[in-house]
């Protein structure tokens, strides 16, 4: 007599993923097959993925910078104005 401490919801999730691990494997030998067969394309490929990615990057950075050249020239113009009617104060008010 076997005793089972697990459930068939677990067998069917252990056979699910190592059916997507066998997939997943599958396509990477594929993968790797047609690079081997075709190197300059994918080389080619990459290229033109790390150049956009690169391009992107660029861009965002160049917004990032004018957005805080403005942010700075509002905060430099405007320092005053917004502190018109406000006052500090720095003793304690304390109630014994």
């Amino acid at each position: 007599m076997s005793f089972r401490f697990w459930t068939n919801a677990i067998c069917q999730a252990s056979r699910g993923i190592a059916a997507g691990i066998f997939i997943v494997g599958l396509v990477l030998i594929g993968f790797g097959f047609m690079i081997y067969l075709l190197p300059r394309f994918f080389a080619t490929l990459a290229a033109i993925v790390f150049f956009v990615g690169g391009v992107g990057c660029g861009i965002t950075a160049v917004k990032i910078f004018l957005a805080q050249k403005e942010l700075d020239k509002t905060t430099s113009d405007n320092s005053q104005r917004y502190r018109q009617n406000v006052r500090l104060h720095s003793e304690e008010h304390r109630g014994v």
